[in-house]
């Protein structure tokens, strides 16, 4: 979908859900189906008016019918106007019947422009035989461009075809700017011919208001019958007793339908000749000490992340698959009393349901709530409405991915959910954010909560790439390999400070809270290009294009990996990793890992209830996690959330010895 094709879609979205009334389109909801933006709203079975008028041929319509379709058009604009919005493609075709061609409604609100009370719109805009003189010159118009847009569909429901026609467009203007069409027929009443010159009038300014058509007497009794006659039960005699009904028995079934697929066989050792999988994840944290593999479903997982309670991936070939505890008391639960061991947690892996069509590319989890980003650049978010994270203009709870209609002019690149709120990158390299605002963490400048994106201003010399979102605070990463910050600075932990040498910097060079994105002003944080960073509770790591791996902010578990507890607000080089190249690097609530090119793993920090991924208490220094793989890996993808670690893994494609 081209980007002028996702904000039609959006302003139609937009625009219908602000109305409600008889005669237009009923607005229900709007989904992704086989890769393309889908809008479900009312179906008239009628097909259009212009469709109808095409099926009388010469047979002129009674002035009564004609009445009776134009005053529920008149009503349906009335109602539009009344919103501020102008519809500025008003025709035949956008006319709608229902099954019985009685009742009238406009739809296509595509091309629609939402206006203050005052002002006036200048795009050229909306189907030629309909656009009114004003539009033709070029000159800013208003609602009374629907007024003439109207009067040429009354015209038409009169004669049987438009008021306005040429072979070609400057043709059509020319006629269109001299005002010239052929007469009515004289079947009509005099006060229907002068209402369709009333409308069609050159001048907007003379041209009558909608409550000036709807008070004149021609239009007052048809007025009147709708509210009387539409709707209204006609009653006739029954020709012989009615039957009785007979019992019809309704299935219970769910409409969802669970997918057999296909189940894994349990493996030991790597066996020869048995290839290995395609990839693995493993989880660490919350009690469990060591690394736990979880269940696969014959896929390659290419990415992953965790939230407070959620863990999903990203499959190669673009599904969203999650990983659950079992409930209390099922299998793999709490071990039974007097049992001498504790039993392994075990998890169920499922795909995400109603993802017909949609290839996701992308997934970041936040507290209770997850984003996902597709690879048309759509940003779908699900879970918890709390503080707005959702960015679906409210705080309402969703169970099935609904996407962000606010971003659909926009093509998504990535997008980041702290615990609380979310940020999002387009491909224009455009930054927006929603969500929990304390501590100035979303970079608008203030404090306040936003459940839409809102767009945020980043300094004009720099270009964001990527966008990390930690507890209370942001960080954005830009094309030059710079580092951006806001939010919550407590212990340095964003390289606000002023630092440029080893020494502690004085009070008035701290920086503890910025509310707009600011750059890193920390040596060598703002001296070395950084390609990879992360945010923890109240500390962050960073990897340089050289592969070293810097660590900033609070140390009191040692989590800095300095091998002491002692805090200092100076970026501090991780000596431990110097033996490897680091990658990627992921920050916990008080735990650090780092990923080596060689598909090492580290952690350090707090080793309480398995953050480290292995027995060991907490520790300052880099250690080795070691993975049950029995074939050489490279890690594809790590996260860190709270006290948790997910982490996938592929089989290293071996070298073929020379001959």
């Amino acid at each position: 979908m081209s980007k002028d094709e996702r904000l039609a879609a959006q302003n139609e979205c937009q625009v219908l859900k602000l109305l409600s009334h008889p005669n237009v389109i009923e607005y229900y909801e709007n989904f992704l189906e086989d890769k393309a933006l889908m809008i479900a709203m009312e179906y008239a079975p009628g097909g259009t008016l212009a469709e109808f008028i095409h099926k009388r041929c010469n047979s002129l319509l009674d002035e009564d019918t004609i009445l009776h379709f134009f005053v529920q058009i008149l009503l349906a604009l009335h109602h539009v106007h009344t919103k501020q919005i102008l519809h500025r493609d008003l025709k035949t075709q956008n006319i709608l019947l229902d099954k019985h061609r009685m009742i009238v409604k406009i739809g296509d609100f595509g091309i629609s422009k939402i206006l203050s009370s005052k002002s006036k719109a200048y795009t050229v805009v909306g189907t030629p035989c309909y656009i009114s003189p004003e539009l033709c010159e070029g000159k800013p118009y208003n609602q009374k461009s629907d007024i003439w847009a109207l009067g040429c569909v009354l015209y038409e429901l009169a004669s049987l075809k438009r008021a306005f026609e040429a072979a070609n467009l400057p043709a059509l203007v020319l006629k269109i700017m001299s005002g010239t069409f052929a007469p009515i027929s004289d079947r009509y009443s005099p006060d229907l011919r002068q209402l369709i010159l009333s409308m069609l009038n050159l001048d907007p300014s003379k041209r009558p208001q909608l409550n000036e058509i709807m008070a004149q007497a021609i239009c007052i009794r048809p007025l009147l019958n709708l509210y009387t006659d539409v709707g209204s039960v006609k009653m006739r005699r029954p020709e012989k007793p009615l039957a009785p009904v007979p019992t019809v028995t309704h299935s219970r079934t769910g409409g969802r339908v669970s997918s057999a697929r296909p189940r894994g066989v349990r493996g030991g050792s790597a066996r020869m000749g048995i290839p290995p999988p395609l990839s693995s994840i493993y989880t660490w944290g919350s009690g469990i000490t060591t690394p736990l593999r979880l269940p696969m479903l014959n896929t390659e997982v290419v990415q992953v992340s965790a939230g407070r309670t959620q863990k999903a991936g990203v499959t190669k070939s673009g599904r969203l698959i999650m990983w659950e505890a079992p409930p209390m008391g099922a299998a793999g639960g709490p071990s039974l009393p007097g049992a001498t061991e504790q039993l392994q947690p075990q998890f169920v892996s499922r795909f995400l349901e109603g993802q017909s069509g949609v290839t996701i590319k992308h997934v970041s989890c936040g507290d209770l709530f997850t984003a996902c980003l597709t690879d048309r650049g759509i940003i779908m978010t699900f879970g918890s409405g709390s503080n707005g994270c959702l960015g679906h203009g409210n705080f309402t709870d969703v169970s099935q991915p609904k996407i962000v209609e606010a971003l659909l002019g926009y093509e998504m690149v990535q997008v980041a959910c702290g615990a609380s709120h979310v940020l999002a990158v387009s491909n224009e390299r455009e930054v927006f954010a929603w969500g929990r605002g304390d501590n100035g963490r979303l970079g608008l400048g203030t404090l306040e909560c936003h459940n839409s994106p809102q767009q945020v201003t980043v300094p004009p010399e720099h270009e964001a790439q990527r966008v990390i979102c930690g507890i209370d605070s942001s960080m954005v990463l830009t094309v030059k390999n710079q580092v951006l910050a806001c939010g919550s600075n407590r212990c340095n932990k964003l390289g606000l400070d002023r630092i440029s040498s080893a020494e502690e910097p004085s009070p008035e060079d701290q920086v503890e809270e910025a509310t707009v994105f600011m750059c890193a002003q920390s040596a060598p944080l703002n001296q070395e290009p950084i390609v990879c960073a992360d945010i923890g509770t109240a500390h962050s790591a960073a990897v340089t294009a050289s592969g070293q791996c810097y660590t900033f902010g609070s140390n009191q578990h040692g989590q800095l990996g300095t091998n002491s507890s002692r805090n200092s607000r100076v970026p501090h080089l991780v000596v431990g990793l110097q033996a490897m190249k680091v990658t990627v690097v992921a920050c916990g609530d008080a735990f650090t890992v780092a990923i080596g090119a060689d598909g090492e793993v580290c952690t350090w920090g707090k080793g309480a209830r398995g953050r480290l991924g292995r027995k060991d208490e907490e520790t300052g220094v880099p250690r080795p996690v070691q993975l049950e793989e029995t074939h050489p890996y490279l890690v594809t993808s790590v996260a860190c959330c709270h006290g948790n670690t997910l982490l996938a893994v592929k089989p290293a494609v071996e070298e073929s010895p020379s001959q």
